[in-house]
């Protein structure tokens, strides 16, 4: 187990190592690790090499000149200036909850970013100004649409954040895949084989291979076959990446560049820049008083969490299983598996951080 404090200063010392601006340094190593907080340990700090890597081959600016090239009242373009996601992202929701302020809702997106981390961050900023938080980002092209041998979408995930009276915040934040790239990325650290309905191979058969995305396969979307539902999985993930990667003008489809982890992919030419984002926030007194919103909210919580379940098992709200991980990690630790171990070792040895585990 890694102490909280510890791995949020390692990894803060990596950034600052590669030119971050202090603050910048310390908000992207704070979410980064909340992702593994939460439990998503496919987003935590296992991703920190992958942005050095990206900073290794010129894909990413220490040191953004952030900025919104279009707006309106109630909506901005940003352009994150190759600036890392984790950075960019949070400044987009500010710019949407600022204009949420005015007009009662605010609408951003984003081109020109790089990976942003768990979606679920930026969504929950929005919460403590008593509005609803929406954000959604594309990712390179590892998802095979239905009947599809190409792959054309990302993991394209969602997250929504609603804010309650005394009940903790409804915290939606799912990919619209059947899992993250960064579940297989686990299993194949652990030589594991991975469930069916997550990948299929080059002949768009079934697989439980790991690697199979590596081999000319791809990941399925939400659903995973057609007689399960994958196209509405698919037509999420579309609409995430319209959203997040025409609208902006960022890149779509399968010219979304790879984040550096996924090493058997190149990013090509483009049909816009870098990586795309899209935030909302929304007001709740734009609708009704925010205090009856927030009773309702309880109640609507009360009534699923009270549901009758099958034996053994409770109905959860989205967000229970995040909040309950993050506060036993906080309090006993966080578990690293050995490959991450080693790959932030090294990381510390070549930038000259000492790294306690």
């Amino acid at each position: 187990m890694v102490n909280v404090n510890t791995l949020t200063q390692f990894t803060k010392s990596i950034f600052l190592s590669i030119g971050f601006p202090e603050s910048d340094a310390e908000l992207a190593a704070t979410i980064l690790v909340n992702a593994d907080l939460r439990g998503v340990d496919s987003h935590g700090v296992a991703r920190l090499p992958g942005y050095v890597r990206l900073y290794d081959h010129g894909r990413l600016n220490p040191t953004p000149a952030v900025r919104i090239v279009h707006e309106t009242p109630s909506t901005a373009v940003l352009d994150g200036d190759r600036g890392v996601g984790l950075v960019v992202g949070p400044q987009a929701m500010q710019v949407a909850i600022e204009k949420a302020r005015v007009a009662g809702t605010g609408w951003v997106a984003v081109r020109n970013s790089n990976h942003f981390g768990i979606a679920g961050h930026h969504a929950m900023l929005a919460l403590e100004h008593d509005m609803i938080g929406i954000a959604m980002t594309n990712a390179a092209p590892l998802v095979a649409p239905t009947f599809s041998l190409d792959k054309l979408l990302g993991t394209n995930p969602i997250a929504v954040a609603v804010p309650a009276r005394n009940e903790p915040p409804f915290v939606a934040d799912f990919a619209t895949t059947a899992v993250a790239y960064g579940k297989l990325e686990i299993a194949q650290r652990k030589n594991q084989p991975v469930p069916t309905g997550w990948a299929q191979d080059a002949d768009g058969q079934p697989t439980t291979d790991a690697h199979a995305v590596k081999n000319g396969g791809g990941l399925l979307p939400l659903g995973s076959d057609r007689e399960h539902g994958s196209h509405k999985g698919y037509a999420l993930g579309a609409i995430v990446d319209i959203f997040t990667g025409v609208l902006s003008g960022a890149n779509y489809g399968p010219w979304v560049p790879p984040f550096a982890t996924a090493g058997f992919m190149s990013a090509q030419a483009g049909v816009g820049e870098g990586t795309g984002h899209f935030f909302g926030a929304m007001r709740v007194d734009a609708f009704r008083p925010a205090d009856d919103f927030k009773q309702h909210m309880d109640q609507w919580i009360g009534a699923f969490r009270n549901a009758r379940a099958v034996e053994g098992k409770k109905v959860l709200i989205p967000g229970d299983p995040e909040r309950e991980m993050e506060a036993v990690r906080r309090s006993e630790g966080i578990p690293l598996i050995p490959p991450v171990v080693q790959s932030l070792q090294e990381l510390g040895a070549r930038f000259g951080v000492t790294y306690n585990h």
